[in-house]
Formats: structure tokens, sequence, C-alpha cells
């Protein structure tokens, strides 16, 4: 009896990875019937809408999607007009970011600005801060709707969130373990650094945010399983 061949092209899922804004983890999307390869800008499905993107994976097959969620997909590749307003967005919200900074000093809010962003179809602007209490910000949104003509939206973040949307790099030289690949972040107990005999300096063992690197926590009991 024939067996017939079916290759990992025909019963997998394509996939391609995508990094939006240059910064941030990798994401996989569905690319359709759209050729793009790394290095080169996509515009891709998002929350709000549409996205620049960046290519930064070549495509590949995979048998199943992680939890089973549908991919967003890549729906075309940008005109040069659509690549240059990401120069044009970059300076929007670099300007936005000054001038919300300055606002929040002038009301003296107990707020911490962490990033702005400036959605693809220009109709809303999201700005990401952090802060240890409730904080009263309309008068605020009203600062920044009239100078800005877009809706606003303000989005409180955690201190290690924060450190994932400003990405960087860590002590060892490599960009931040939560910009590029973790999903959600494990607990990090002191306990964990000694049992790993590392020095415990707070300098040493803390991240950009200030808190226990997250490496401490998914590396501890490597050694022991090793063994």
């Amino acid at each position: 009896m024939e067996v017939e061949n079916i290759t990992i092209q025909d019963a997998g899922i394509k996939i391609v990875g995508i990094r939006v804004r240059d910064r941030g983890m990798i994401v996989h999307y569905d690319p359709q019937d759209i050729y793009a390869l790394p290095g080169n800008y996509v515009i891709v499905e998002a929350d709000n809408g549409e996205e620049i993107a960046r290519v930064v994976s070549s495509p590949r097959y995979i048998l199943r999607v992680l939890n089973n969620k549908p991919l967003k997909k890549v729906l075309r590749i940008p005109s040069q007009e659509e690549i240059a307003k990401l120069e044009e967005h970059a300076n929007v919200e670099k300007e936005a970011y000054s001038y919300c900074i300055g606002r929040i000093n002038d009301r003296r809010l107990p707020m911490k600005l962490v990033n702005v962003e400036y959605t693809f179809d220009e109709s809303k602007m999201v700005f990401y801060f952090s802060a240890d209490s409730r904080i009263d910000f309309r008068e605020l949104v009203k600062d920044l709707a009239y100078k800005y003509k877009a809706r606003i939206e303000m989005r409180q973040v955690g201190i290690r969130d924060g450190a994932r949307m400003l990405s960087g790099y860590g002590l060892c030289g490599r960009p931040l373990c939560c910009a590029t690949f973790l999903m959600e972040f494990e607990p990090v107990s002191i306990r964990m650094a000694r049992d790993q005999d590392m020095v415990i300096n707070p300098v040493k063992i803390s991240g950009m945010c200030g808190r226990l690197m997250c490496c401490i926590a998914f590396e501890h009991g490597v050694e022991d399983e090793k063994g």
C-alpha cells in the first residue's frame, strides 16, 4: 500500500518573525502570500488597526501555535510614503514625551512617564507611565488632547514592563531578556541567587528596572538538572 508523503509545509503553519518599532519581543505573524526578507518593512495587523513593523526572521513552518491563538497577519508591503512616517512619528513621540514631562512636573503629579507611542493611523497617542498609587490625570489628558488633537490614552505599567518597553542591555552584554523572549515575569528571590553562589550585591544582581534580574529565576536549578 502506498503511503502519501506529507511535508511539514503541507501540514504545518507558516509563520514569520516580526518586531514592531524595532524593539521589544519578536512576535510570530501569518505572512500569508507576502514575500519579505529579514530587514524589510511590512504592514501588520495591530490592536489599533495597522502598524508598520520589520521582519527579523525568515518564514518557516511550525506544527502548532502556542495556546492555539490565531496569528495576526502581515497585510502588505508599505509604500515609501508609509515608511517615511516612521521618522515623522518618532519625532512627534519625542516631542510629546518632553511636553508631557513638562506638564507632569507643572501639575506635580506623582508619576513617571515611560514611553509614548503614536499610532500608525495618527488617531491616538498612548502615554505609558508608572506610579505607586492611583493618579488623577484628567487635567493632564486635557492638556495633551488640546496640544495634539488626537485621542489620548494613559496606560499604567509596572517597573518590569517599563524596562521591557525601553529595552537595553543587561550586565551580560546581551539584550534584556524581558525585551526579547520572556513572555511572563516569574517571581525572583534572593534565595535563588544564593543557591547559584552569586555575590549578593544589589548592583550586580539587579536589572535595568532595579529589581532582581529575571535570569536568576530561569537559570535557577539548571546546574542541579545537569548534575
